[in-house]
């Protein structure tokens, strides 16, 4: 059984979406990152990065509204200016696509091997061309997660949620590892799309039960919609929906599994500490001037 969106799948008797709804937006300020990113790049990785934002646009979005579209550009661009992620458009958007957990699904399920809608298609490049040439999308702020409104993953309650668009919700990390502040890291200067095993794909598509293979809709290597029986669920975060768990996505926390967040986290937990135990010294010099 697979999730398509619309269908409401419920936990406890209660419906994912209601859920999802009982989660509260985040009350802080929305930051948004402090310069726009322009793609100053040669013709090469120019062209490998429009192609990995489009991909990642209509894979993830095609169906969206405008808004929605420029909402996951952004969240691709936060990811390359954080120090938890690749710093390259193709980067982000490929991270572990030949390992066994991807980050954007449509990299690893199969989906890159059917035909394009060319509307959205059309609908799409333009919105990565937009979004490399410094367009934002301010309304989903530092955002480097979301996922759709039908499914529920663990990593849901770890983060800040900050906005919903279509059937799309955003999250940010928390803290001083989520603020704008955090967002400096530079562009690589190379863009590169990883060569893929599109047998894996073949076998994914044949798994999910899928006749496409047989209908003269594939084509390797050409970017398509997805199969809507595929098991994987619309999270920037990869995965497949499993069953056994409650419908809750069997992928790794984000918050615990990467290590550059790890790191930054350590560095912003030495530099509290640290403070901390600067004004503890001084309320002991304080207090002994009193005395």
């Amino acid at each position: 059984m697979a999730v398509m969106p619309g269908e409401t799948v419920e936990i406890d008797g209660q419906s994912v979406q209601d859920r999802n709804a009982m989660i509260p937006i985040f009350g802080g300020p929305l930051e948004t990152l402090n310069a726009k990113f322009y793609l100053a790049a040669d013709d090469g990785a120019y062209k490998s990065a429009l192609r990995c934002m489009t991909e990642a646009v209509y894979y993830e979005a095609a169906n969206e509204f405008s808004q929605g579209k420029r909402a996951v550009a952004q969240v691709i661009l936060n990811r390359m200016r954080h120090a938890a992620y690749p710093n390259s458009v193709c980067g982000v958007v490929y991270e572990g696509a030949n390992r066994r957990v991807c980050q954007f699904s449509f990299t690893c399920d199969g989906s890159l091997l059917r035909k394009p809608m060319a509307p959205q298609w059309a609908e799409s490049r333009a919105v990565a061309q937009a979004a490399l040439a410094g367009q934002t999308e301010k309304s989903v702020g530092t955002s480097t997660h979301y996922h759709a409104d039908y499914v529920l993953p663990n990593w849901a309650y770890k983060l800040a949620k900050v906005q919903v668009i279509g059937t799309h919700i955003f999250y940010r990390f928390h803290g001083r590892v989520g603020s704008s502040q955090a967002f400096g890291q530079r562009w690589s200067g190379f863009e590169s799309i990883p060569s893929l095993d599109f047998s894996k794909m073949r076998q994914a598509i044949e798994l999910a039960g899928s006749d496409a293979l047989n209908s003269g809709e594939i084509l390797p290597g050409v970017p398509i919609i997805r199969d809507m029986t595929d098991r994987r669920a619309d999270s920037d975060v990869g995965g497949r929906i499993d069953p056994s768990k409650q419908w809750r996505l069997s992928i790794p926390d984000p918050v615990t599994a990467s290590a550059g967040y790890q790191a930054k986290l350590e560095q912003q937990n030495s530099a509290q500490s640290k403070a901390l135990d600067q004004l503890a010294e001084l309320d002991a010099k304080k207090i002994g001037a009193d005395q």
